[in-house]
């Protein structure tokens, strides 16, 4: 698995079958993922509510609430709404899989299933909805001290705003100074250059 920021992905694989969830289970947990195995859709959308895992892996032929009726509930709510979900089903038709995305799903995996194509889809679908969340804080109201320009970051902790951005972004900074701060700063030099001018 590509390495994806400091902690390791969530993925709750939601299926009534415990043998679908064992399979599952023994393959990204071999590669890397906290792993939360649901029996049933209530439970997974009450626990999607309390763990907001980084992605959600959804059986659609389920008793009592089957993966349609679950994943729309998800995207209905606010807290769970931006969580990705996995289609992980037996069900092939052409009108299933387009009603998979039409509630919500970001893509649709039939069983039997090949072992390296759901990890890279689970790999991809991580990945994506991480990049989406540091862009949200890169837009988002971000807290910096009047005084010392330094950013709180999300754990609560001050730090310089180029440490702040790089970490966050692909950005690099140069540095230089501006007009008032050079003539604030260096009043002989700014008297220099605007006589140049």
């Amino acid at each position: 698995m590509t390495e994806l920021n400091e902690k390791e992905p969530l993925v709750m694989a939601v299926d009534d079958n415990s043998k679908n969830l064992q399979v599952v289970g023994k393959i990204l947990g071999k590669n890397g993922y906290n792993l939360s195995l649901v029996g049933d859709g209530q439970t997974a959308l009450k626990l999607a509510k309390e763990k907001q895992p980084d992605l959600i892996l959804l059986d659609i032929m389920m008793p009592v609430m089957d993966g349609f009726e679950v994943c729309s509930l998800l995207k209905k709510d606010e807290i769970t709404k931006n969580i990705p979900v996995i289609f992980l089903t037996a069900k092939t038709g052409e009108d299933d899989i387009v009603k998979g995305f039409e509630t919500g799903g970001v893509d649709y995996i039939t069983k039997p299933f090949n072992h390296r194509e759901l990890l890279a889809r689970v790999n991809t679908h991580v990945e994506l909805k991480r990049s989406r969340e540091e862009i949200k804080t890169l837009k988002g109201f971000i807290p910096i001290c009047a005084c010392c320009k330094k950013i709180r970051d999300d754990k609560g902790f001050w730090e310089d705003v180029e440490k702040y951005v790089e970490e966050r972004s692909y950005a690099k900074f140069s540095h230089g100074m501006c007009p008032d701060c050079v003539k604030s700063q260096y009043p002989d030099i700014y008297e220099k250059i605007e006589k140049k001018k």
